[in-house]
């Protein structure tokens, strides 16, 4: 598909959408049990939203599973979309443009190439992640770098007013390079923030947790969390009981938002592992206004940037000349 009729493509699939950022309601805040005391917490954080990530199609013959960005869970201040995507040559997403927010690529499974307009080239493997800034604009495409399937989550987290205009810019980090703990059946790879004493070294202009737990069978975690900050799990195998230990189990591809609280308890019951990533953030509490792969604050600030997209200005400026190859 030529690069126009795909940019053309991609305004229809997505229609501009408006949302007011907010933080989760306070109503669970004092819904605790007996049994709730085992977590640990003074207030431990409860699901308030299971939503199950369902298929749909996406670039050139990808399939994703999505959550957060879905019509039961449009946004989750700061975060915009949740991808579990799956991708086999010569399906992929090519040629598309960012402007206002950050991606993070996180590899379960094989490759993906990315290139970008600027210059920047590169394959992230299994395990690897890719934290890339798009800032007040870039253009870059993202193919499978091998045969078969390709597996990975892509999250999409907003950027505040004052950022959402900075140069863009990448932060990757090789699976090797990833700080890990583990202790008493659990093992957590930690890509942003802090777990076990160990910290990321991954800046995040949004504050953010990103954190990869594996619990053995019959094994329970507990895992602060900023008070403050919205938080949800996304649970990639197996099935765990999140929040508190009278709560039904919840299987893979289920995304559950999480209540305020100071951490979050999960007991792995079953006779398998169990996959899931806990990720948390800072609300920016601002107007949310999105137009498929552009997020601004305002509709005159989306206007402006199809113009600048349109006619290749204000950060969009190779537009006019670069082709992945």
């Amino acid at each position: 598909m030529r690069a126009s009729i795909y940019r053309n493509f991609l305004f229809r699939l997505h229609p501009t959408t408006t949302a007011k950022a907010s933080k989760i309601t306070n109503h669970t805040r004092n819904i605790m049990s007996e049994s709730d005391q085992s977590t640990g917490f003074s207030t431990p954080r409860l699901v308030t939203k299971k939503v199950l990530a369902k298929l749909q199609h996406e670039g050139e013959g990808a399939v994703v599973r999505r959550s957060i960005g879905r019509s039961e869970l449009k946004f989750l201040d700061p975060f915009l979309m949740l991808d579990d995507f799956s991708v086999s040559p010569p399906a992929g997403f090519p040629d598309h443009p960012h402007r206002g927010f950050e991606t993070v690529t996180y590899m379960l499974q094989g490759g993906i190439t990315h290139q970008d307009f600027a210059g920047h080239k590169g394959t992230i493997h299994t395990g690897d992640v890719q934290w890339m800034t798009a800032g007040r604009g870039i253009i870059h495409s993202e193919m499978p770098a091998g045969e078969g399937e390709q597996k990975g989550l892509q999250l999409w987290i907003n950027l505040s007013s004052q950022d959402k205009m900075i140069e863009p810019g990448y932060q990757e980090l090789l699976s090797d390079d990833i700080k890990t703990a583990e202790k008493d059946g659990v093992e957590v790879r930690i890509i942003a923030g802090k777990s076990m004493g160990v910290q990321s070294p991954v800046y995040t202009r949004t504050p953010t947790m990103y954190l990869d737990f594996t619990l053995k069978p019959r094994a329970q975690m507990n895992q602060s969390i900023p008070e403050s900050w919205n938080g949800f799990v996304y649970i990639i195998e197996g099935e765990g009981v999140f929040g508190k230990p009278t709560s039904s189990p919840v299987t893979a591809y289920h995304v559950l938002v999480l209540g305020p609280g100071d951490g979050l308890s999960v007991w792995n019951r079953s006779s398998k592992p169990l996959r899931f990533v806990l990720i948390a953030g800072q609300p920016i509490n601002e107007p949310v206004v999105q137009y498929g792969p552009f997020v601004m604050n305002t509709q005159a600030e989306i206007d402006q940037t199809i113009e600048d997209y349109h006619y290749s200005k204000n950060g969009f400026e190779m537009a006019k000349y670069w082709r992945s190859q």
